[in-house]
């Protein structure tokens, strides 16, 4: 029997953006942004969506990755009772919940960082971080140096062989099951975790709930060194994120042919058999209807993520064709504040609402898409013609 993760159509939410949440945690009050969300649950239910990736959530200081509290809700969006509430609101219109796990690293307010900054060389927390050294220094001027990610100091890298943080975060995804019954984390930055980590966080995952889905972050490498059994569950598919675009744009369909060849196909694709996320944009790149070249191209692109190998999802606000794009390195404008009301009646994109409608009872009604194996059936520049095929049953796209 299939898990509830392979079948699943994902809708993604970065709730800081869409909430309109200030950009700093500075004010110190509980502001309850949460309860602003339970209207897109049923707009959720609406499209088919039958899970939701909401994050970051921890209690932050800026974007929601700079973590002060792993088991503190982000007070600028409410409290924990305010995300008990949506999730079960969630679980009560069948939506399964995933929240992001941003174990690489820590915000320098975090307690054990702090702690570090007080006592230094006696620090109990000095071996939680990575490549600790009092001859050293950063920008911050703390009197010692440490790695972050990216060279981003705001963001201190954690030394995951270390005991004591394996087992704080082991405790930490208990804490979330427990208290808001979620059904699934996605790691941020996964391509930076050690691997035993991941195996260990597989086993307790398992251990606490049966369905628990793990999911990784990975930008480049080979996924299959991130999946499989005892290993995360899936990954992001950012090499077929890319040719979905790119493809289109330059009227060649060998890409994504060539791509998911390479990744599905039933005769020798390197990771037949296992479900990455697909996406076609994300709260880190532009959205999709700033890639392409021709806006008509956003009809093939959504049913190609729909029918192609790979768990689907959409960024909140793509389902209309909302704009975003990076200027440098903000991100801002990928992550805006979204009015559901002005949105339904003035979609930027209105032919996209009956396509995804209709993408959405294909998948539910025909197993194929979710489970079938795939195959490549015709190919040139501008024509691509695959066959999904399960017990008997066939679904073809050209």
């Amino acid at each position: 029997m299939s898990k509830w993760y392979e079948e699943a159509v994902f809708y993604h939410i970065y709730p800081l953006g869409l909430t309109g949440a200030p950009k700093y945690n500075t004010e110190g009050e509980v502001v309850h942004r949460l309860r602003e969300l339970e209207p897109w649950i049923e707009h959720m239910k609406e499209y088919g969506f039958t899970a939701v990736y909401i994050g970051p959530l921890f209690e932050s200081g800026s974007h929601g990755y700079d973590t002060r509290d792993y088991r503190m809700v982000d007070r600028r969006l409410g409290d924990n009772e305010d995300f008990r509430h949506f999730t079960k609101l969630c679980h009560d219109r069948g939506i399964r919940v995933v929240v992001d796990g941003v174990f690489n690293h820590t915000g320098r307010e975090f307690f054990a960082f702090q702690d570090l900054k007080e006592k230094r060389e006696q620090s109990s927390y000095r071996w939680w971080y990575q490549d600790v050294s009092f001859e050293g220094n950063t920008h911050y001027n703390d009197g010692f140096y440490y790695k972050a990610w990216r060279n981003c100091f705001e963001l201190a890298n954690l030394n995951l062989y270390d005991e004591g943080v394996r087992q704080y975060l082991f405790d930490v995804v208990r804490f979330w099951i427990d208290e808001f019954d979620i059904d699934g984390i996605r790691l941020d930055c996964a391509d930076c975790l050690e691997f035993n980590f991941m195996r260990d966080l597989r086993r307790v995952a398992d251990e606490k709930k049966e369905d628990f889905w793990l999911m990784g972050e990975v930008i480049h490498g080979d996924y299959a060194r991130w999946t499989g059994d005892g290993m995360l569950h899936s990954v992001t598919n950012y090499e077929l994120h890319k040719g979905l675009y790119s493809g289109h744009n330059d009227h060649n369909y060998f890409e994504i042919a060539h791509t998911i060849r390479r990744q599905f196909d039933e005769n020798g694709g390197i990771y037949r058999g296992r479900r990455l996320y697909s996406f076609v944009d994300n709260h880190d790149v532009d959205r999709i209807v700033n890639k392409l070249r021709e806006p008509a191209d956003l009809i093939p692109v959504y049913t190609l993520l729909y029918t192609l190998p790979g768990i689907p999802s959409v960024y909140y606000g793509s389902e209309w064709g909302v704009e975003g794009k990076k200027e440098g390195p903000n991100d801002d404008f990928l992550r805006p504040c979204l009015n559901l009301e002005e949105l339904e009646k003035q979609p930027p994109h209105p032919e996209l609402k009956s396509l995804l409608l209709k993408l959405s009872n294909l998948r539910r009604e025909t197993a194929a898409l979710a489970d079938g194996t795939y195959r490549e059936l015709c190919l040139t520049n501008r024509q691509y013609a695959f066959s999904r095929t399960w017990n008997r049953r066939l679904w073809l796209w050209r």
